[in-house]
């Protein structure tokens, strides 16, 4: 069944009717073709599903009837914020769109002492606005129930300040050693009740050693992801993939 979500331009009607306009409405009536009587499920971005059948397609909107309300299953039962040391080229693009299907609730970049990318002020803002709709599009291709929200640029600093409000907060590093170490952090999350949890991934020249600093100062737990050093758009989801195994019910 074709994905849509509820925003600033679609609508939930106290009558349990579904106005779909601007782009969700070009999409169904120009992209999909659909027509009277087909089926939709729309989402209202923060868990739950509605299964709906269109009533009309007139004047550039699209009414659809509420048959059924659900909870989206699609989400961990941990909200997962992935801290990215910003790579080269489109890399980051790859990243936000595998870590939205991995399960990830928010993505932020993060311009650290290694990265070699040099942020554009001035361009900052359209990137932010093209990641979400990355985001978005990722969301609806698997299903999820959250809409995953790419934030503004970040330094290291802030970052660490950001992820202070998280109950957990993970650093894969290619100096950590014991994988056994690892596993227990992974399996403290059930047993310790964490509800959030951030992990923070170097750029491609890796984290500085005083980034690792003060990450520990600020809490942060320190682990391996096994005997190989992982590219940049490879460790964050890697680690993604092994919470997604462990915590998925």
């Amino acid at each position: 069944m074709h994905r849509f979500y509820l925003n600033e331009e679609n609508s939930l009607g106290a009558d349990d009717v579904i106005r779909l306009t601007g782009e969700s409405y070009n999409h169904i009536k120009n992209v999909l073709r659909l027509s009277v009587g087909d089926e939709l499920l729309v989402g209202d971005g923060n868990g739950k599903d509605y299964a709906c059948s269109i009533l009309s397609l007139e004047q550039e909107v699209c009414l659809a009837k509420v048959t059924d309300y659900f909870d989206n299953a699609a989400e961990l039962p941990v909200r997962i914020t992935l801290y990215q040391g910003v790579p080269k080229g489109d890399k980051l693009e790859l990243v936000i769109q595998k870590a939205c299907e991995l399960g990830a609730e928010t993505i932020v970049p993060v311009m650290m002492k290694r990265t070699i990318v040099k942020l554009d002020e001035k361009k900052a803002d359209k990137k932010t606005e093209r990641y979400n709709k990355i985001a978005e599009s990722a969301a609806k291709q698997c299903g999820r129930g959250v809409i995953p929200k790419v934030r503004e640029f970040m330094s290291f600093e802030a970052a660490l300040a950001d992820a202070g409000t998280l109950d957990r907060v993970f650093i894969p590093y290619e100096d950590a050693r014991g994988m056994e170490a690892a596993r227990d952090e992974v399996r403290a999350l059930k047993n310790d009740g964490v509800k959030s949890l951030g992990i923070f991934i170097g750029p491609e020249g890796g984290f500085a050693a005083e980034e690792i600093e003060l990450a520990k100062e600020a809490g942060g737990r320190i682990l391996s992801l096994g005997n190989r050093i992982l590219r940049t758009e490879t460790a964050g989801l890697a680690m993604l993939s092994i919470l997604g195994f462990y915590l998925d019910t």
